[in-house]
């Protein structure tokens, strides 16, 4: 799997910051939600509009 299958850039969503494809969920709001240990199901229970593979 490629990250460009799941994240995308562009300048009119969240002022260019990457995001989820098909979202406006930002790539760092995810790696931070790893960081402090959340769990794949926690993650998807908040944002439910992503898939593992997103994660």
């Amino acid at each position: 799997m490629l990250w460009r299958d799941r994240i995308s850039s562009d300048p009119r969503i969240c002022s260019g910051k990457p995001c989820i494809k098909g979202t406006r969920i930002p790539v760092h709001i995810i790696l931070d939600l790893l960081a402090v240990g959340e769990t794949y199901a926690g993650i998807r229970s908040a944002y439910p509009d992503i898939a593992d593979e997103d994660i």
